[in-house]
């Protein structure tokens, strides 16, 4: 039987109108991880934050939770990273076929991820970046890899050059939505250790989810609490999932602000007036 080739990567428009009312863009078979990164407009404050983009590890969606993030980074006064991830099936997701979790035998998305923060770090002079203020920020499936680059730091994969000699955590975790966190039987993922030297968090969700429930948010503050480590939640009563920048009209919609507010407080960003 010849050898299976993942199919050549492409990008294509969802119309997710119906579900999510807008449309959204979303890599798919992505078999080359990239890091695209978007220097701040207006005074640099120095800060850098990685995103995530969400997508089930089965696509990445670029524009919804992407581009459209890091323009509001940016606009900020901060770095913003994008990081397009493996997929599919590189990380711990849903299979609708046996109704369970699947966990694959090597986490890609996760390597992407520790290596972008390693790169980041190890070229923060040229990226007019404080290397001790870089954080990640990630949506559903993304918010799955900022709780894992939280507290998972030794390499997950074999070491390529002195880069990966490089810390890869994160000094501040942003994590809107997160999946794959509450288990089935109401478990939390048992392959995520939380300590104490994970870093300061700050979660979002609504409770009207009906892709990842609110227990991901609230089980892994809990987590977060009794390691000691200090977490800001907000829990919107509506909102649905992959709401990102596009229900600024509503409650949910607060969340920058409030985020930005975080920030201040925790001298990531100069606070605000």
């Amino acid at each position: 039987m010849a050898d299976w080739k993942q199919p050549p990567e492409t990008v294509e428009v969802n119309d997710t109108t119906a579900t999510l009312g807008h449309r959204s863009e979303a890599a798919w078979d992505v078999r080359d991880p990239t890091m695209t990164v978007y220097p701040p407009k207006g005074r640099n404050s120095g800060a850098a934050i990685v995103v995530f983009p969400g997508g089930g590890f089965q696509a990445v969606v670029v524009t919804l939770e992407g581009t459209e993030i890091c323009d509001w980074v940016t606009a900020h006064g901060m770095t913003c990273i994008l990081s397009k991830y493996r997929v599919p099936g590189t990380n711990h997701y849903w299979n609708a076929a046996c109704n369970c979790h699947v966990s694959p035998p090597v986490p890609r998305a996760l390597q992407d991820a520790q290596r972008t923060i390693r790169l980041v770090r190890s070229r923060a002079a040229a990226l007019g970046v404080d290397p001790k203020r870089i954080g990640v920020m990630g949506f559903s499936a993304g918010g799955y890899l900022v709780a894992q680059t939280s507290n998972i730091f030794a390499p997950s994969y074999r070491p390529v050059d002195a880069i990966d000699r490089v810390s890869s955590r994160p000094d501040f975790a942003i994590a809107l939505y997160p999946g794959h966190l509450c288990r089935e039987g109401g478990k939390f993922d048992p392959s995520i250790h939380v300590g104490k030297t994970a870093p300061p968090t700050f979660l979002v969700q609504a409770w009207d989810d009906p892709v990842d429930e609110i227990c991901n948010s609230t089980m892994y503050a809990r987590a977060l609490d009794a390691a000691g480590v200090p977490s800001e939640v907000h829990l919107f009563a509506h909102g649905g999932h992959a709401f990102a920048l596009r229900k600024a009209g509503e409650p949910v919609g607060r969340w920058p602000s409030l985020l930005l507010a975080w920030l201040g407080e925790m001298h990531i960003v100069p606070p605000s007036r």
